[in-house]
């Protein structure tokens, strides 16, 4: 993919679609416990992207989709940190689907104060997600009451997708580094889960001299799985425009994620 040359013409920049008014999505809550949050108290990306899976369980469940529905793999990931989280938040969870059409989805889900405290936390996401046959592994069908379901308050019924981020690894990038795997890193397919992508990420974070302040966006698009035994690299580069990270095993790309402040 050629990487955009101005701004304006870069997807991964525009604003997330808002939740229709008079909405009653899927909603539950949580609290932001010490096995999320960093050493400031900040609740990590991968904690967010764990909530991210938790809910979409849950709403399956909650609309008897999870014999017909069971499988989703994630394509494309965003999340807007506009306040961030801490330790001790309760969250209120709400998800739903913006667009979708037979064979995949594109869900909001926002994280905010039950309250809706407009000075408490605030992080707005959006999904990917392609739903998997449980025996064939391949992409399939929505059911068609759950396609009913989700299409309650999509603005497209048609949607295609389009990658984002560049998908080479330019020849000066500014730091390589290996990103070892570990056994518990690995879903029930064998491959590296969701979340761990996000930990490298934290990784790449940790090496800068602060963290992130908000409003910031972060982005992850999975290429290839990656699976237990092969070697990853983390290469990234610092622009302008925000930090890109490719994850690469050999010379292959796997996954590219992007963060910049918004």
């Amino acid at each position: 993919m050629a990487e955009p040359t101005s701004v304006t013409e870069k997807p991964w920049t525009q604003p997330l679609s808002p939740l229709p008014e008079g909405a009653t999505p899927f909603s539950t809550e949580r609290t932001v416990r010490t096995g999320d949050v960093d050493t400031d108290h900040r609740l990590r990306l991968d904690g967010v992207a764990r909530y991210l899976q938790d809910i979409g369980t849950d709403n399956l469940a909650a609309v008897d989709a999870a014999d017909t529905d069971p499988l989703w793999i994630v394509r494309r990931t965003v999340v807007d940190v506009l306040r961030p989280a801490r330790y001790g938040d309760r969250l209120r969870l709400r998800r739903w689907c913006d667009a979708l059409s037979t064979r995949w989805a594109n869900v909001r889900v926002r994280l905010d104060a039950p309250e809706g405290d407009d000075e408490g936390p605030l992080i707005e996401t959006s999904a990917f997600w392609i739903d998997i046959g449980p025996t064939s592994g391949a992409p399939t069908r929505i059911s068609d009451p759950l396609f009913e379901h989700m299409a309650r308050y999509a603005h497209d019924t048609r949607l295609k997708w389009r990658a984002w981020l560049p998908d080479r690894v330019p020849a000066d990038v500014d730091d390589t580094r290996p990103f070892p795997l570990r056994a518990t890193d690995l879903d029930p397919f064998g491959h590296v889960n969701n979340a761990v992508y996000w930990h490298a990420v934290e990784e790449v974070l940790a090496t800068r001299p602060e963290p992130p302040a908000a409003p910031y966006r972060a982005v992850i698009e999975h290429l290839r799985p990656i699976g237990g035994g092969e070697k990853l690299t983390l290469q990234t580069r610092h622009d302008p425009g925000g930090t890109t990270v490719w994850f690469t095993v050999g010379d292959g790309i796997r996954a590219v994620a992007w963060l910049a402040q918004i």
